[in-house]
């Protein structure tokens, strides 16, 4: 029997970096701020909205005063929102490779910093919503990954009672999974400004669609 699979949204699934750079650099923008370039913002996903843009503020100056940072925020949040999909898409092998595992009878589900308000729109309107048991987001609970209650509730979420495994791409997934105590495939293509490879995963992928034997490998049958 397969474990519960509970996948990070950004730089997993999906390549969101297009959108986020767009959403970042509008901010920039409006601080009078300079761009930021794509390879830069690729390391600056994962930790959240506010996150990306004290980093994004810190890599084109100094990082805005605490005072401004809520409405800095609600103007990324609102101009994300309005083009949550303009150029993101899936990676390559995902949906091909979801409907595989959902065939054999995996139960799936994501848990993301992403705003929860965000997230289950960007899966449907890629076409992969249908793929998901559960989806969780930030500000969904009062606590978001690492904290190993995120975790367990999202896998309550998908029936719960079973194994589970935390599939993601950064260091924010792998401490996810180790104060969960399950395993952790992350996937060496995403956002993270150490290498994957480096940060201890149980396995490593470089390739999406090479889940499947990845997971036999976790859980021999």
């Amino acid at each position: 029997m397969l474990p519960i699979l509970i996948f990070d949204l950004d730089g997993t699934l999906v390549d969101t970096a297009p959108d986020l750079l767009n959403a970042a650099n509008a901010v920039l923008a409006q601080r009078g701020r300079p761009s930021i370039d794509p390879a830069t913002l690729r390391h600056m996903v994962g930790f959240g909205a506010k996150s990306l843009i004290t980093q994004a503020f810190a890599a084109t100056g100094a990082e805005p005063p605490p005072d401004e940072m809520p409405a800095l925020v609600e103007l990324f949040l609102a101009h994300y929102g309005a083009h949550l999909a303009d150029h993101s898409r899936p990676f390559e092998g995902v949906a091909k490779t979801l409907d595989g595992l959902k065939q054999k009878g995996a139960i799936l589900g994501v848990l993301t910093n992403k705003p929860h308000a965000m997230a289950g729109p960007l899966l449907k309107k890629l076409g992969l919503a249908s793929f998901f048991t559960a989806v969780y987001g930030a500000g969904f609970k009062a606590y978001v990954k690492p904290d190993p209650r995120i975790f367990a509730d999202v896998v309550a979420a998908c029936g719960g009672g079973g194994q589970a495994v935390m599939i993601g791409d950064s260091v924010t997934d792998l401490h996810t999974a180790r104060a969960a105590c399950v395993p952790c495939i992350l996937m060496s293509y995403g956002y993270t400004p150490v290498p994957a490879a480096s940060l201890g995963a149980d396995i490593v992928l470089d390739e999406f669609t090479s889940l499947p034997g990845a997971l036999s490998r976790l859980h021999p049958a």
